[in-house]
């Protein structure tokens, strides 16, 4: 069996077997392609050696490639021929001992609370694209720390108690509750009475289940809502950009430092170890830490 056979015969296998979203099974494709650039796609998976993939690897840090990005094709390669070996593809698993890279500690990039709220009501200040959409967006991004690709995804039908909450489903298809507060409910009441008008305006009879929609009257892409994000946090908005990640990031801070539990927010998060919750124990800390220094008359020495 050569390497792109056993990749597209893996690939397969996580879409239609284990049900992984159109998403992950993307990522898994573009590490796996990179495999075969390195070694080249006709090579029979039997040669493959250690070694081989170890030069896969170091080829990747020569590239400057974050860490994180780096361990995500060790996975990917691991669980390939994990795969390979469990099926009979191959007799002995090449990646059984391939090592990952160290992380480097990196805090994660998120906005203090003014600086949400300021981006959070920008449209309504600097209607760039829609109004009553994108006011929506963000505030929901922002309230209920979900990621764009489960925001995206959010149909009507997932609501529930009149917008109070609604299940949405997240990494590995595992489904959560996450909630709106008022000013979001009020932000989706609004922008459901214009998307009432797009659907009727474009002559759109059997509309789409899908929550957010384009000005035409179609679903919106994660590409969509990261160009409203960019338009509103770039040059024409607040000049401060941010990634969609910036709003998560921004509501486990906020959680945290004004008391929540950390398990809590992990749960709300949708995170399935709590080492990666506690991420943003650091930012509280240093906060603390900053607060400490500048009220205390010694914090300063």
């Amino acid at each position: 069996m050569t390497l792109h056979e056993l990749v597209e015969e893996f690939l397969l296998y996580l879409s239609s077997v284990r049900n992984l979203s159109e998403n992950t099974v993307t990522s898994y494709r573009n590490d796996l392609t990179q495999l075969q650039e390195f070694l080249t796609p006709d090579i029979n998976i039997d040669s493959i050696k250690k070694e081989n993939l170890m030069l896969c690897v170091g080829q990747l840090s020569k590239k400057d490639r974050a860490a994180a990005s780096i361990n995500r094709f060790v996975a990917a390669v691991r669980n390939m021929f994990l795969y390979g070996r469990k099926f009979g593809h191959l007799q002995i698993n090449p990646a059984a001992e391939l090592k990952t890279v160290k992380l480097p500690k990196k805090v994660p990039n998120y906005m203090t609370e003014s600086e949400a709220a300021q981006l959070c009501f920008q449209p309504e200040k600097n209607e760039l694209l829609w109004k009553n959409r994108d006011e929506c967006l963000f505030l929901m991004l922002y309230s209920s720390g979900c990621r764009i690709s489960e925001i995206q995804s959010l149909c009507i039908n997932d609501f529930i108690d009149d917008y109070h909450s609604a299940i949405v489903t997240g990494k590995g298809n595992k489904q959560r509750r996450v909630y709106f507060e008022e000013s979001s409910r009020k932000a989706i009441h609004e922008y459901l009475e214009d998307r009432q008008k797009i659907l009727e305006s474009n002559g759109i009879t059997n509309p789409t289940k899908q929550f957010f929609i384009n000005q035409k009257g179609q679903p919106i892409s994660i590409n969509g809502l990261r160009f409203i994000i960019t338009q509103y946090s770039g040059s024409n908005g607040t000049k401060h950009h941010v990634n969609p990640h910036a709003f998560r990031h921004s509501f486990a801070t906020t959680l945290l430092a004004n008391g929540a539990d950390v398990r809590m927010v992990q749960e709300m998060l949708g995170h399935s170890s709590i080492s990666t919750t506690q991420r943003y124990t650091h930012i509280t800390t240093e906060k603390l830490i900053e607060i400490y220094n500048k009220a205390h008359p010694h914090g300063e020495k």
